[in-house]
């Protein structure tokens, strides 16, 4: 008898030891998913990665974002409007933190951006302002000052008095406008004709490629080309090079793309403009924790821009001009691009 009492109690202590482990397992589980649901979720919707510095901005913001402990889902619209907007409509029923938009048609998320704050989810327009739309903040680079840029690059060049043709980005993104505006003051301050202007429909380079070939009576009077970016510019020149005219006509771009910067010392592209992705990607992903935690964006550089409707949190972070004579200290020497890269065409004139 007393074997079977024994017996029973040791039993009995058993099972309690395996229910208190399967509670303690149980619990660790409840801490760990209390924990994940602590972290910042930050959805990100891309126009596309055709643009080459797209992808390094991509990769920059996931890594800063997962340093402040926050988790990114990056969707990528492949220039579609339509898409874009279902993919903030995602974002929305995931119940994100903070949405950031890099958008394909500045006029044309007004309601998604609505039904997102109706939900409570913070947004970012990211280097493209969103008009009309109660955005929490709009991040991005001086984009006037841009087109100042490219119109001083080749006022330095010897312009003035001259004609040039506007290749521009797409007519749907704001910031082609600001870049377009800074550049038209230039050329009106120095008595520079713009034969034409034409826009690239979803930044599709292949316009720009297409209209030297179907307009060559206009392109041969021209002493200067601005393209609206750096992708552009490298269809403008192949059609150039074509027609045995690349390195006569004064061709301006940004983004400082691995080619633009071979082509400038290489002499067929007198300038592009450097904007530190690295930069703006970090001061966007701090700025996205910030919110999503409801405390005050701060800094220095923090002020506020009219998109038309409301106004909104600004950060505009300063591009740089480069050409022949700083491309080593400002694109070699930040890292941006290798020496040997840059140089690979032309390894003869590789500073040592």
């Amino acid at each position: 008898m007393k074997r079977r009492k024994t017996a029973l109690i040791i039993f009995l202590l058993y099972m309690t030891m395996i229910l208190a482990s399967c509670g303690r397992q149980d619990g660790g589980k409840e801490a760990d998913n209390s924990e994940e649901g602590e972290k910042v979720q930050i959805g990100m919707s891309f126009d596309s990665f055709v643009i080459e510095r797209w992808q390094r901005d991509r990769d920059v913001f996931v890594s800063m974002a997962k340093e402040l402990g926050a988790e990114v889902n990056v969707q990528n619209a492949n220039g579609n409007i339509e898409e874009q907007k279902k993919q903030i409509e995602y974002f929305i029923k995931k119940e994100m933190d903070v949405i950031v938009i890099i958008c394909i048609d500045s006029d044309g998320l007004k309601e998604q951006v609505q039904k997102a704050k109706e939900a409570g989810i913070k947004i970012i327009a990211y280097d493209r302002l969103i008009i009309d739309a109660d955005v929490d903040l709009y991040i991005t680079f001086d984009n006037e000052k841009v087109g100042t840029m490219m119109g001083e690059a080749l006022v330095q060049e010897g312009i003035s008095g001259g004609k040039v043709l506007m290749l521009g980005g797409s007519a749907a993104d704001n910031n082609v406008y600001l870049v377009e505006k800074g550049f038209r003051r230039v050329m009106e301050e120095n008595g520079v004709t713009i034969l034409d202007s034409i826009h690239a429909e979803g930044w599709k380079a292949e316009v720009a490629s297409a209209y030297i070939y179907d307009h060559m009576g206009v392109v041969e009077q021209a002493d200067a080309i601005m393209c609206g970016n750096d992708d552009l510019a490298s269809k403008t020149v192949h059609a150039l090079a074509e027609r045995k005219m690349a390195g006569s006509i004064l061709v301006v771009g940004q983004d400082a793309d691995l080619e633009a910067c071979q082509r400038i010392v290489e002499g067929t592209q007198v300038m592009t403009v450097y904007k530190s992705v690295e930069k703006l990607a970090q001061r966007a992903a701090e700025c996205a924790v910030l919110l999503a935690k409801d405390e005050p964006l701060e800094g220095a550089d923090v002020t506020t821009i009219d998109n038309g409707s409301y106004r909104i949190a600004y950060v505009g972070l300063e591009p740089v001009s480069v050409n022949e004579e700083n491309i080593n200290e400002v694109i070699i020497g930040s890292g941006f691009h290798l020496k040997e890269d840059v140089y690979l065409n032309v390894p003869g004139k590789m500073p040592k």
